[in-house]
């Protein structure tokens, strides 16, 4: 082929297959060692490679073959001659990459290695495809359909050549879509098959929505308002909440856009589906009061018990139907959107249901002696109602009043009441040591029957059977099968059980100061025995004024300097002098355990009569109260 064809040929499939030069070289240079391998028969142990130039499409082989005096299978073998042409310094027996294309292997070669060069594309293409739509998943993408299956739903073209397929659960209801249309769809998912990465593609799911106002909405993109959650029922209704990252932005304003603008083009585009944006509140009442929106709320009542979060939602009869929604399709989405499970009721239906509670609870009723005067009002108000007579707005507010007070009373009882449960709980917990929960309940000595019982209804270990006896010892009594006569089994079990003792804390030993070793020049030698044994109280008074006097010799001495011996203790190590100036103590000192202070007239001694170190003032030759001898 000559040069300029193949180049051009060349330079088209890249661009049709979007593919690297290298890729396509490679592909090409291993399709042509296959097919080296198969004109020849050579062995897969043989080192061969093929060069590809892509200019004009010549193809070399190479292959490393053993350098001969005399050649006998020349598809291994070579000259030693010939080799050095490719390596001077070759020499006989060693290994060496020579040419050795054959003469008619270009049009050989081309038929050969056709199938390899499509598949090694093909792999190349799908491999590409794979790592790009991986990083697509939750992004949305544009694609042309190419076929539309009743039961397996739509093929869409997507870029790369690549086809994507939107199962019918992924559809949006009630959409008709025809052949040739241009469709958005997020990524929901990629999969690698046989035949290339399988994607799956969505218009139903919420993340659709979500890419939808990120992309109409530049203060979402920016990250100015924040989406906090989407409950989304496709081609029906969807409730957004959102939120303002900043001070003074209107989160709401921002995604419905001047006269709906912006939130008119996402509705275009979900098939008519109607949003709602609520504006999202830490408060889970001023939450659950927005999400029920477009109604009116008159009160809401929350009530988060044993981990389930239930809101009761009281609106006005005129607003109890725009509350539900057409088959409940508003009360359902705002309980998605909020995570809580709400109940709707009308004002009238309240009432009632906060008689009953007066009524039936004599506790509720003495906590609420303004509510109790109501009761006959509140009576004569849902009898009128009940006869389809006209209730006015007073009377109205008068049973939201009502319901307000009852209901606010009945959450703080259960809250007061599971607040008592914890600390029942908590101090029951104190009681029970640690490897209790270690400790299984099987070979504890239990009766089979007693043990099958305990099993069943949850219990797994002794610390759990003992936190139960200690809480709620009805709760074991009231188990299936657990009479006085296994209670006294369970009884006398836990009573013979044994748990280890608690390691005592490790006491931690306080350091001495370090300035203490700065102050005195070497370690005083001190005999543990003397120490431990030596007491203040056994000395006689006399030694302890004569260390009294000491004391405050020295601490006069300091003074004439203006140091006291408090501020002696504190000083930096930098203040006094070195040791070659302050005295070096010789062997018979430190035999003696005296150390020599390092403020001059000063030294420091152990005094065996007292068991500690005291300061003594330094005598100098010649003085009258010293023996010569001394000296």
């Amino acid at each position: 082929m000559p040069k300029n064809e193949f180049a051009l040929a060349f330079n088209e499939v890249l661009e049709e297959k979007q593919l690297s030069q290298d890729i396509i070289l490679g592909a090409i240079e291993s399709a042509m060692v296959s097919a080296y391998r198969r004109a020849v028969n050579a062995s897969t142990a043989q080192h061969v490679e093929a060069k590809v130039d892509p200019e004009t499409g010549k193809v070399l082989i190479y292959a490393e073959k053993e350098v001969v005096e005399d050649v006998q299978e020349d598809k291994t073998e070579v000259t030693l001659e010939e080799a050095r042409r490719y390596n001077p310094e070759a020499q006989l027996g060693d290994m060496v990459v020579v040419e050795t294309t054959p003469a008619d292997f270009g049009r050989v070669a081309a038929q050969t290695a056709r199938q390899v060069i499509q598949q090694r594309i093909r792999e190349a293409e799908r491999s590409n495809q794979m790592q790009y739509f991986e990083r697509q998943v939750g992004e949305i993408v544009s694609g042309v359909i190419q076929a539309i299956n009743n039961s397996q739903g739509i093929t869409v073209g997507l870029d790369m050549k690549a086809e994507g397929v939107m199962p019918n659960n992924q559809k949006i209801p009630g959409e008709r879509l025809k052949l040739h249309d241009r469709v958005r769809a997020v990524v929901l998912e990629v999969k690698d098959g046989s035949r290339g990465p399988q994607i799956i593609l969505s218009r139903a799911h919420r993340n659709f929505l979500r890419r939808l106002l990120e992309n109409e909405v530049p203060e979402i993109y920016h990250g100015i308002v924040e989406i906090r959650a989407i409950a989304r029922e496709p081609g029906a209704r969807a409730k957004v909440a959102v939120s303002a990252t900043q001070p003074g932005v209107d989160p709401v304003g921002a995604c419905v856009g001047i006269k709906g603008v912006r939130i008119q083009a996402i509705v275009k585009e979900l098939h008519d589906e109607k949003i709602d944006i609520i504006q999202w509140d830490q408060d889970p009442i001023v939450y659950i009061s927005k999400a029920i929106s477009p109604a009116r709320v008159t009160g809401v009542y929350v009530s988060d018990n044993d981990g389930t979060r239930t809101a009761t939602v009281v609106v006005q009869e005129d607003q109890l139907s725009l509350a539900i929604g057409r088959d409940g399709q508003n009360a359902r989405l705002a309980a998605k959107l909020t995570g809580w499970r709400i109940d709707i009721k009308s004002l009238s239906e309240a009432s009632g249901d906060a008689l009953l509670k007066l009524k039936n609870d004599a506790d509720l009723a003495a906590l609420l002696p303004s509510a109790v005067e109501l009761v006959p009002q509140v009576e004569e108000i849902l009898a009128k109602k009940a006869e389809n007579r006209p209730v006015t707005p007073e009377e109205y507010t008068t049973l939201a009043q009502f319901v307000d007070r009852v209901e606010r009373r009945t959450i703080q009882i259960k809250e007061e009441a599971a607040r008592a449960e914890e600390e029942r709980t908590s101090a029951a917990r104190a009681e029970v040591p640690d490897s209790a929960f270690q400790m299984p309940l099987d070979g504890m000595g239990l009766k089979e029957h007693v043990f099958n019982i305990l099993t069943e209804a949850g219990f797994e270990t002794v610390g759990d059977l003992m936190m139960a006896l200690k809480a709620e010892p009805d709760k074991v009594l009231g188990l299936p099968g657990i009479g006085p006569k296994a209670m006294q089994n369970i009884e006398e079990v836990m009573a013979s059980l044994k748990f280890p003792e608690p390691e005592p804390a490790p006491v931690v030993v306080e350091e001495a100061p370090a300035i203490e070793a700065e102050v005195v020049a070497a370690p005083v030698a001190v005999e543990p025995v003397a120490v431990e044994e030596a007491s203040v109280e056994e000395k006689p008074a006399e030694g302890k004024k004569e260390v009294k006097k000491v004391v405050e010799e020295e601490d006069n001495e300091f003074a004439k300097d203006g140091v006291s011996l408090d501020e002696l203790f504190t000083m930096k190590p930098e203040i006094f002098q070195s040791g070659a100036e302050a005295g070096a103590e010789d062997d018979s000192d430190k035999k003696k355990g005296k150390k020599k202070g390092k403020k001059k007239g000063v030294e420091l001694e152990y005094d065996e009569s007292l068991g500690e170190v005291v300061a003594r003032k330094k005598h100098k030759r010649g003085d009258a109260d010293v023996p010569e001898e001394e000296w």
